[in-house]
């Protein structure tokens, strides 16, 4: 399926759903997915002058979304936000609590995860090209949230909110987002030949 067009003999929906579902099934995947934007937050790089660390989060956060689709994507980031804020130790460094200044990051996620998956439940996934759009506009969202809660959480400015809370980490997000482009069309290739499909070349 690209783009809704769907393909004979081709999987649809996101990749969550290409091997069934069930309740059991959906509260395992959005439990497993918090669980690794958690792990993937502790990956972490301080950055100088900056609240907001270096991380894998988004990586995490928008191909979590893309794999299963918006609402459980969705789901697994306000899991991820919640746990987080009442004591689970998995914010950026093994931080919990509600983070003041960066709390806006984590409304984004909950907001990229759903776009995300919406994306991809119409095939933006399936392409590197559509993926590299599906992996730029969750970023886009999560910034678009986080950066002014930054700037009006610590009086900075939004000009230095963008300074501090968004320059430091495009080249980042430019190579997860070219990493996520081989990653999702490769999975779903596989996924096709094991349903008899011809693999997508397409870029």
């Amino acid at each position: 399926m690209t783009y809704g067009v769907v393909v004979p003999g081709r999987p649809t929906g996101v990749l969550a759903d290409v091997w069934g579902r069930s309740v059991v099934r959906d509260v395992i995947l959005t439990v497993g997915a918090a669980s690794a934007v958690g792990l993937a937050a502790q990956i972490s790089i301080p950055v100088p002058g900056s609240p907001v660390p270096i991380t894998g989060q988004t990586f995490a956060v928008v191909l979590a979304g893309a794999a299963l689709g918006a609402s459980r994507g969705a789901a697994a980031m306000l899991l991820y936000a919640i746990a987080g804020a009442l004591g689970v130790p998995w914010f950026a460094g093994g931080a919990s609590g509600w983070p003041a200044a960066t709390g806006g990051y984590l409304v984004g996620f909950v907001l990229a995860a759903a776009l995300a998956g919406q994306l991809a439940a119409l095939g933006a996934d399936r392409r590197p090209v559509h993926t590299v759009w599906l992996m730029a506009a969750g970023n886009a969202l999560i910034y678009l949230v986080g950066v002014p809660w930054l700037a009006f959480a610590t009086g900075m400015g939004l000009a230095g909110a963008v300074t501090a809370g968004l320059v430091p980490y495009l080249i980042g997000d430019v190579l997860k987002t070219a990493l996520a482009a081989a990653l999702l069309p490769g999975v779903w290739n596989l996924v096709g030949r094991r349903a008899g499909a011809a693999p997508d070349r397409r870029l």
